[in-house]
């Protein structure tokens, strides 16, 4: 069992800690010791793993911008050179192109030092194998490892730089070729205008290794240098003034379409040619409509928040099927192999995060993979004298949506939050509320018009003492009506702190 000093890195399917040292109230916990420790451990794990001595494994290992990146990257080259592992050091990389050395180059794991979209004086580290990411399980495993300093026998490992990104660059750059099938097949995209916003992160190279060889215009592109302090926002498509930023750049710049990437690109996010953003429930209308051809009467997954809207474009306009699922991208991509696996056909994952996952493409949450899709779509489309918006025309859209977090005073916080659900679902049945049947986690009550004419889904945190409260109404001042039917609920819930519900209310 992982005690306190361990257990706080977890972070899902990731380790996450502070790496900077000198941030007010967060002290410094990634420390050299414990990042060798960390990395000793998955080499232990990944031995057992592949029945492999350890110094029979090539291990790779990448880095997004953050400024604590090189130091993480010596510790983690140190402790698996020293087990006897051959490390190939990526250098600065994408997180979805460090899953794709296990495929190209043949490594039995590989390493990505990234905390996503997290402040500056953050990092971590993330694993893959060939058949995809670690479980959370996995992770508790590495960090147990760590924790009792369980470690291979030493060894005499070697590190060599290689520079995958070049080759990954190349094999998109193939996609679009092929894609678009232009009558220049080696400069598919002359003519076409594309602002690439990378905050900084990792995703600077998509303009300058993938779309401007391919003859796209890509000036007003914006933020494309690594810089680990992020100085100009925050690199994350669910960030308003992330999204405010490339939007006002697409239309500086006269561009036909506008694309930002997180810190480490597995998560992405576009705008139209007006400035309007291809975002969340968009994005995931977009993706759909794009995985979906040569897969009539497929099935969709998506998180547990998506829209009515959505559902009925899928399933009503695409001919498709729509299941969702528990929140976190993991979640829903394990859920669409699952599907996949049973004989169901499920040719996409996507989270209205931005993480999305092609089966064409190892059920990858790659957000450069995705991007380059859409912008194959965008290139065939724009030759017909149609656009991106004509794919997703009939997608009805919330009037206005809201999002409120619940913390809980309890210790277990767990339980609470279950029982909390529990009585709503039976308070909802008892008012004659619609309860949907299809939602994986949490309660979701529709209401009609005239009662809000939209939906709430509350649920729980999955690894948080937090309720996260979700509404959504095709009427203004619908979401309010919504809020004060639970509000009768929520009233009588002891452990739980109302004051997001009472102040917008009170607003």
């Amino acid at each position: 069992m992982l005690n306190n000093e361990w257990k706080h890195f977890k972070s899902g399917t990731d380790i996450r800690g502070v790496a900077v040292d000198g941030v007010p109230g967060e002290p410094l916990d990634l420390t050299d010791e414990r990042v060798k420790a960390m990395a000793a451990g998955f080499a232990a794990w990944l031995a057992r793993r592949t029945g492999k001595p350890a110094g029979e494994l090539t291990v790779s290992v990448g880095r997004d911008s953050r400024v604590s990146g090189p130091r993480l990257r010596d510790a983690v080259t140190a402790a698996l050179t020293a087990a006897g592992v051959t490390v190939l050091d990526c250098g600065l990389a994408s997180t979805p192109a460090m899953f794709m050395t296990t495929v190209d180059l043949g490594c039995d794991g590989a390493v990505q030092l990234t905390a996503s979209h997290h402040p500056y004086h953050r990092n971590g580290l993330k694993f893959f194998l060939p058949s995809g990411g670690l479980e959370g399980s996995d992770i508790e495993a590495v960090l147990y490892n760590a924790q009792e300093g369980v470690k291979p026998a030493p060894g005499a490992g070697s590190c060599r730089p290689v520079d995958y990104m070049t080759q990954y660059a190349a094999r998109l750059r193939r996609l679009i070729c092929e894609g678009v099938k232009a009558a220049d097949y080696d400069r598919p995209l002359a003519g076409f205008h594309i602002v690439v916003d990378a905050g900084n992160g990792a995703g600077g190279f998509y303009a300058g290794e993938v779309l401007a060889p391919l003859g796209a215009d890509v000036s007003g592109s914006q933020f494309l240098e690594p810089d680990g302090r992020f100085p100009n926002h925050i690199p994350n498509p669910e960030n308003g003034e992330a999204m405010r930023s490339v939007c006002e750049a697409t239309v500086r710049a006269g561009a036909d379409l506008g694309v930002i990437f997180d810190t480490d690109v597995d998560r992405a996010g576009c705008v139209d040619e007006a400035g309007r953003e291809i975002n969340r429930n968009r994005l995931v209308a977009l993706a759909a409509a794009i995985a979906l051809e040569g897969n009539p009467g497929g099935t969709v997954v998506t998180d547990s928040i998506t829209s009515s809207g959505l559902k009925a474009f899928i399933e009503k306009d695409l001919g498709g099927t729509h299941c969702r699922f528990k929140r976190g991208y993991k979640n829903v991509i394990n859920e669409a192999i699952r599907l996949n696996r049973e004989g169901i056909n499920c040719p996409l994952a996507i989270e209205t995060s931005g993480h999305a996952a092609l089966r064409e493409n190892y059920f990858l949450d790659d957000g450069a993979y995705l991007m380059t899709k859409i912008i194959i779509k965008a290139a065939q489309l724009r030759a017909a004298g149609k656009t991106l918006d004509s794919l997703i025309a009939s997608l009805a859209e919330p009037a206005e949506g809201v999002e409120l977090r619940f913390g809980i005073r309890e210790a277990d916080f767990r339980a609470c939050g279950n029982a909390v659900l529990a009585g709503l679902e039976a308070y909802a049945r008892e008012k004659g509320w619609a309860v949907a049947d299809d939602s994986r986690e949490g309660v979701r009550i529709s209401f009609g018009k005239g009662e809000g004419d939209g939906w709430l889904l509350l649920r729980l945190s999955v690894h948080d003492p937090v309720m996260p409260l979700n509404i959504e109404s095709d009427t203004a001042g619908g979401c309010r009506v919504i809020a004060e039917k639970l509000a009768g609920y929520l009233n009588g819930c002891a452990g739980l702190d109302r004051a997001a519900l009472e102040s917008y209310l009170a607003g």
